[in-house]
């Protein structure tokens, strides 16, 4: 079992180290679910003085005021050679031999994160000492509650006190050791009245009376030792530190246990007591029952770290790769990513994502209904078909068919075709950039990096103009060759006397009538409708072939040629990241460190 309280010993260091302190943040927390024994008390109700006593050795800074301004995490070690000795976390190379200078150590460090201000932080020092006379055991000393501020300390410090202890004791795991002088009523007890709010019925407290010996003659302690005048489910245990006196003096520990072991033995109120009161007692109560919380606690833990793991390892996915340091490696990335673009948005033109579909419903739908809307009651009209064939017979009237004025009123009707034809390109035009906007939004690596997404949405944009041009020359000349080339079989195939205008016997002057003028519209309108019906399937061709084919061949290319001339600077613009997702990455990649670091700690444990 010794395994289980070093196995949380390393997991302690490697949260302080790796910057998990238990505090409130977006950040999963595994210093909150290691079971631990938080040692309460306010100020001179004798808690230096327990554990000092628990570790058998002075080391603790002592003064007037709130000495103690971070959070002590104490790890004791039970070693087989004699030499006693200390580490701290911070100076993981240097071991004290001389625990006068552990206890200047201990408030150095704690100047160099609170300053010389004597403010209190949340940080904890990390404290292991290595003897045979301690047993495995980790405590955190947490600062004295007081009521008063001192000199150069804000008057919040004393509610920054009750926050930052509340914040360790309510937590599940951790057990309450609420140290309480004897020789003050226990219901002013600041440690007491704290653990009650958090832990009321006493289930996760320990009680530890100090200053016994100090009591009013004639008082004694046995009803609260008993558990009778406040229960807790664990007995509560009486110790007798030293006095002032015994420590100017420089008492040794060892006489200073005798003393304690003597004053309770020879007792008339406490002698019935004595087996369990002691700070020799505390200590080795402390450690079993620290076992057993931890051995009941580790299943637990062990499935809140695969869990995390998990968790943090598809965060730090989602959030992407950190960026190279050189242009090579930038450029690559840069060329990555936009590969990763392209392919999506290939996949969309493909139909393996939606979106594509839009552009068949163009052609299927969209064409085919304008031009079944044109309207050519105008070219075709009564007064402008006299008008064209009129105006082409020049001073000579035409002897067998007005050739010229066929060719002008079906060119005239024939451009009405172009407005259709254009809107096709252009419908298509406006899906594939929406289709850039949506690809862009499902490329996870472009959220990275603000910068290069505007750019290769610029990128993109431009491309597709380009494209859409190139469509728009090629699909309006397909109705331009409809206009300049005739297809004369259609009119070789139509009957002869259609063809002359009528009865050859009527005057020249007749065949300008109602009857001839409708003969050659409802001709026109069959040939445009011939020619609809081949544009209906020929710009769909021409759009695609200009633009969507394009756009899956060479969407990028143009960007991928601009980013072979950047500079090294212009390169790495473009791969800014928001400063708050660089941040969280970091903090992600330490947090998942401690995770996996927690992982085979705990599978390295012999059950």
């Amino acid at each position: 079992m010794e395994s289980l309280i070093s196995l949380v010993n390393k997991l302690q260091r490697a949260c302080t180290a790796l910057g998990d302190h238990g505090e409130a943040s977006s950040l999963p927390t595994l210093w909150d679910s290691l079971p631990s024994i938080a040692v309460v008390g306010g100020q001179s109700s004798g808690k230096s003085s327990v554990l000092e006593s628990i570790v058998g050795k002075d080391f603790l800074p002592r003064g007037s005021g709130i000495v103690t301004r971070r959070p002590l995490v104490l790890q004791l070690h039970t070693i087989d050679q004699s030499k006693e000795y200390a580490e701290f976390l911070h100076l993981p190379s240097k071991k004290f031999y001389d625990f006068a200078a552990v206890r200047k150590e201990i408030s150095d460090e704690t100047d160099r994160e609170t300053g010389q201000t004597k403010q209190i932080s949340s940080v904890p020092i990390h404290l292991s000492i290595y003897s045979p006379n301690v047993v495995n055991l980790t405590l955190v000393d947490l600062p004295g509650l007081t009521k008063v501020a001192v000199d150069g300390q804000s008057e919040s410090i004393v509610q920054e006190i009750e926050d930052m202890l509340r914040a360790y004791i309510q937590k599940p795991n951790c057990i309450i050791l609420a140290i309480s002088p004897a020789n003050q009523d226990l219901a002013t007890s600041d440690a007491i009245k704290m653990s009650r709010e958090v832990d009321p019925t006493g289930e996760r407290t320990i009680g530890v009376l100090t200053k016994i010996d100090l009591m009013d003659k004639g008082t004694d302690a046995v009803d609260i030792l008993e558990g009778k005048s406040y229960r807790l489910k664990f007995p509560w245990v009486g110790v007798v530190n030293r006095s002032q006196q015994d420590i100017n003096k420089r008492v040794d520990m060892s006489s200073a246990r005798r003393r304690e072991r003597e004053y309770f033995s020879n007792s008339r109120d406490y002698k019935h007591l004595a087996p369990r009161m002691g700070s020799e007692y505390l200590a080795k109560m402390l450690s079993k029952h620290l076992e057993g919380v931890i051995k009941s606690r580790i299943p637990g833990i062990q499935s809140l770290i695969s869990k995390t793991v998990a968790d943090l390892e598809a965060e730090l996915s989602h959030l992407g790769k950190p960026i190279s340091t050189d242009a090579g490696g930038k450029l690559l990335l840069i060329m990555d990513i936009c590969r990763a673009f392209d392919q999506i948005y290939k996949e969309h033109l493909n139909g393996m994502r939606s979106g594509g579909d839009k552009i068949y419903h163009v052609f299927e739908r969209q064409l085919p209904a304008a031009l079944k809307k044109l309207q050519f009651e105008q070219q075709l009209s009564m007064e402008n078909i006299k008008k064209l064939i009129t105006e082409a017979d020049g001073y000579q009237p035409h002897l067998i068919a007005p050739e010229q004025g066929y060719r002008h009123i079906i060119e005239s009707s024939l451009i009405t075709i172009k407005g259709p034809a254009e809107a096709s390109v252009n419908a298509v035009d406006i899906i594939l950039k929406e289709l850039v906007r949506k690809a862009i939004s499902e490329t996870m690596e472009l959220k990275q990096y603000p910068s290069l997404r505007k750019e290769v949405e610029r990128a993109a944009n431009e491309s597709l103009e380009r494209m859409k041009k190139e469509s728009r020359k090629a699909t309006l000349m397909l109705v331009d060759m409809e206009c300049c080339y005739l297809t004369a079989d259609f009119f070789r195939n139509l009957p002869q006397e259609f063809e002359k205008g009528g009865n050859p016997t009527l005057s020249i002057f007749d065949r300008y009538n109602d009857s001839y003028l409708r003969r050659i519209g409802a001709t026109v309108l069959q040939y445009v409708n011939m020619v609809l019906a081949g544009l209906v399937n020929s710009v769909p061709k021409s759009v695609v072939h200009c633009q969507v084919r394009e756009a899956k061949r060479s969407l990028l290319d143009h960007f991928f040629a601009e980013l072979g001339r950047k500079t090294p600077i212009q390169l790495s613009n473009l791969l800014n990241e928001d400063p708050a997702i660089m941040e969280r990455r970091s903090s992600l990649a330490k947090r998942l460190e401690l995770y996996k670091s927690a992982q085979m700690e705990i599978s390295s444990v012999s059950w």
